[in-house]
């Protein structure tokens, strides 16, 4: 049986709910769709927002040789047999790889794929939940344009829940809009499942429905912030065990490593910090361990920095005088800079008294006169 997703998926941009910013009148996908634009791109945004449909819909209208891969389970292989046309797939058009989650690719992978998207051999649609700035290399970032995605808005959930066709109360989809928060794709989920394991749709049903194993880790729903919380708190309170259950709890769901390598290194310096400094070196290691590796072999390194972490004693003020100095600038703005630390650039800024008196090693303080005395770094207690 068709799943529901893909039984009322768009064929056309007629049929797309969203992103109005991109495909709306004189938007740069409505054109290029409609002038049929070859170019290689990446569709940054978060989950259930449409990404791969915008890609089928792009290659539609180019009458493309269009194949789809996850960057989860392809490699190189599945690249190759691509280009090589051992695939199968119409050459009327040009050859189109949509290539889900790319950031999932790792650099060796993606090096291998640029030659192919430089020569023309293949246009690229890459789909990404994370930003592609820091995820896709340089080289092959600047050959793609990258448009953003936005999370749908409750108006455009509500036109997807209705156009399923199946028929709840208002405050039914209503609970469903709120719950889904933006992602169609769990939307769609849920009333599938709910009409598969009670018939009828309530809210009763769908919140009966939510327990299931099937929708209890998202990406964006609250199982996946009470677990990474979980997992930062345990190595704040300095409890490897639970750290380590957490951390495996996010990878099984299917977590990106790198997601966890990364607040792995703001804790390195927002939890431990002063009190031991070459943890965020340690942290560092293990976020470029994950970006080279990739899963599964990557939770070896993870489970390394997370234990080591968590046994490291903590110190928070480097991250407190951060927030504090932070609060000032928003508060006060740009405050008048001393004149004897200001540069001395121009002839005009040395008469205005720039850089006079300056001392190296001064015991002055050098705060604005508005701040001054203000003490943001709590003086440890020998």
């Amino acid at each position: 049986m068709e799943p529901l997703a893909s039984k009322i998926r768009p064929r056309s941009l007629k049929e797309f709910v969203g992103q109005e910013h991109l495909v709306g009148e004189s938007k740069p996908l409505s054109i290029a769709i409609k002038e049929r634009h070859i170019f290689s791109f990446i569709l940054w945004g978060p989950p259930g927002v449409g990404k791969t449909t915008l890609a089928r819909i792009y290659a539609k209208a180019l009458n493309a040789d269009y194949h789809e891969l996850s960057a989860v389970s392809a490699g190189k292989d599945d690249i190759r047999q691509i280009v090589e046309g051992k695939t199968s797939g119409s050459l009327l058009g040009p050859r189109i790889l949509f290539l889900d989650e790319i950031h999932r690719f790792n650099k060796a992978q993606q090096d291998f794929l640029l030659p192919y998207v430089e020569s023309g051999r293949l246009v690229l649609i890459g789909a990404t939940t994370e930003n592609p700035s820091f995820e896709v290399i340089p080289a092959l970032l600047s050959r793609c344009r990258v448009f953003v995605m936005e999370e749908l808005t409750n108006e455009d959930m509500r036109k997807i829940i209705k156009s399923t066709g199946h028929k709840m109360k208002k405050d039914a989809s209503e609970w469903l809009v709120s719950m889904a928060k933006g992602d169609a794709r769990q939307a769609l989920a849920m009333i599938e499942n709910t009409i598969s394991l009670y018939k009828d749709i309530t809210i009763e049903n769908f919140k009966n429905t939510l327990q299931s194993k099937y929708l209890r880790y998202d990406k964006k729903g609250d199982e996946h912030y009470n677990t990474i919380s979980a997992f930062i708190k345990s190595m704040r309170a300095s409890q490897p065990d639970a750290a380590l259950y957490y951390m495996n709890r996010m990878l099984e769901a299917g977590e990106d490593p790198k997601f966890i390598a990364r607040r792995m290194v703001i804790f390195a310096s927002e939890d431990i910090g002063l009190a031991l400094p070459t943890a965020l070196v340690v942290a560092n290691a293990v976020f470029q361990a994950v970006t080279t590796i990739g899963m599964p072999e990557c939770g070896e390194n993870l489970a390394h920095g997370v234990v080591y972490l968590s046994e490291a004693p903590k110190d928070r003020r480097a991250y407190d005088a951060y927030l504090k100095s932070k609060d000032d600038v928003i508060k006060y703005g740009n405050l008048p800079i001393p004149l004897e630390i200001r540069n001395p650039a121009t002839k005009l800024n040395k008469n205005l008294g720039y850089g006079k008196n300056y001392e190296k090693y001064t015991s002055k303080d050098l705060m604005p006169e508005k701040l001054k005395n203000r003490k943001y770094l709590e003086i440890k207690k020998k």
